[in-house]
C-alpha cells in the first residue's frame, strides 16, 4: 500500500496579488452592464473602458474619492444614488474568485506559513474583500493600495508586504501576480516571483510537490512466533 501527500517547496511565505490570481477577471457582460449603468453610448464599450482605466491608478491609490473618480470617468458628477449604483456594479465585477487557486493556497497553508494579499484596490472594494470568508481564513494579512497610498509596482508596496510576512530573506518569499511588470519590480527587490498566467498548475508547481511514495510493510516476526 502506498500513500502520497504534498509538501511546500522551500517557501517561507507567500505574497499574492488579488485580481488575476485569486480573483477572476470581469466578463464582457459585466463590463457592458457597468457601461449601461454609466449611460455610456451603446456600442462604445472600448471607449468606456478607456475612460474607466484612465484615472484608476489614482483611485486605487486612494487619491480620488468615489465621487471624484466617477466624475472623471463620466465627465460630470453623478447624483448620490447613481454613484452608489455605479460603485456597487464596479465592485461586483471584482469579487468573483477562482476556486482552483483557493484550493491550492488552502492546501499549501500551514501553521507558520504567512500568506499576505497585496492588491491594487480602492477603499470600498478593500472593505468588501476583507469581509469575505476566504480572506479571513486564508490570509494572515491583506494590504491594499488605497490604504497604503501607493500602487504596485512601487517598490514601497512590496516592502510593506514583505514586512507583513515577518520573513527577513526575500528569496524565501514567493510573490505571485498576473502582471509581468509587477513581478519584475518584486524580483528587483530579491523576491522569488511567479508571473501567473491563469494556469493553476503553475501555482501548484511553485508551492507544492508530491512527497515520495512510502510503501507500507508489515512488521517482520521471527519464524515460529505468533502475532
Amino acid at each position: 500500500m502506498t500513500s502520497t501527500s504534498l509538501t511546500l517547496t522551500g517557501v517561507d511565505a507567500v505574497i499574492a496579488d488579488y485580481n488575476g490570481v485569486v480573483g477572476l477577471q470581469p466578463t464582457n457582460a459585466m463590463w457592458t452592464r457597468l457601461a449601461d449603468i454609466a449611460e455610456w453610448p451603446s456600442g462604445q464599450l472600448d471607449s468606456f473602458q478607456d475612460a474607466f482605466w484612465a484615472p484608476r491608478n489614482e483611485y486605487d491609490a486612494g487619491e480620488l474619492s468615489d465621487l471624484a473618480y466617477w466624475a472623471k470617468v463620466l465627465g460630470h458628477h453623478p447624483s448620490p444614488r447613481w454613484l452608489r449604483t455605479l460603485r456597487a456594479a464596479d465592485t461586483a465585477m471584482w469579487i468573483r474568485t477562482d476556486n482552483r487557486v483557493l484550493d491550492i493556497l488552502h492546501r499549501a497553508r500551514q501553521p507558520g506559513l504567512p500568506m499576505v494579499l497585496l492588491s491594487n484596490a480602492p477603499h470600498f472594494l478593500s472593505d468588501v474583500l476583507d469581509a469575505t470568508d476566504w480572506r479571513r481564513e486564508l490570509m494572515t494579512d491583506a494590504l491594499y493600495s488605497a490604504r497604503l497610498g501607493l500602487c504596485k509596482p512601487d517598490p514601497a508596496a512590496y516592502k510593506h508586504a514583505l514586512a507583513a510576512t515577518g520573513i527577513d530573506d526575500p528569496e524565501r518569499v514567493l510573490f505571485i501576480d498576473d502582471r509581468e511588470d509587477n513581478c519584475q519590480a518584486a524580483a528587483e527587490l530579491g523576491l522569488r516571483t511567479l508571473h501567473y498566467t491563469g494556469q493553476p498548475a503553475q501555482l501548484e508547481a511553485q508551492l507544492l510537490r508530491p512527497r515520495p511514495a512510502v510503501a507500507f510493510r508489515a512488521p517482520a516476526y521471527p519464524r515460529g512466533t505468533s502475532r
